[in-house]
């Protein structure tokens, strides 16, 4: 079987959407949004006293975050503060819940 060298032509939903699902695919991931999510902001030194991990683990998992656009960052040194970015936040439940509701593909599940 050939297969095409043709652009697939993903549309900025797709794009997005899998960004934020590979963003959360790690528990400690999962669990900094759930931290931040109760707070209007954190430190990441406050989060590795929630999170039993390496500053710089905590940092690389934030980094996937920050990339994926589910939070922000606002650099104030020494420190770093992180927030859940409400807006992509509202985006990604909103592209989430058309995904897996069917909604993507004209109501199929394909």
């Amino acid at each position: 079987m050939q297969r095409t060298l043709s652009d697939i032509g993903y549309t900025t939903d797709e794009i997005a959407l899998a960004s934020m699902a590979k963003a959360l695919s790690h528990p400690v991931r999962i669990r900094i949004l759930q931290l931040l999510a109760g707070e209007t902001c954190c430190f990441t030194g406050e989060l590795t006293g929630l999170i039993p991990m390496a500053q710089s683990t905590i940092s690389q998992h934030l980094k996937a975050l920050l990339e994926a656009g589910l939070i922000q960052g606002e650099i104030n040194p020494p420190k770093v503060k992180y927030c859940i970015h409400r807006e992509n936040w509202n985006k990604a439940r909103t592209l989430f819940g058309e995904f897996f509701a069917g909604e993507t593909c004209g109501g199929c599940l394909c």
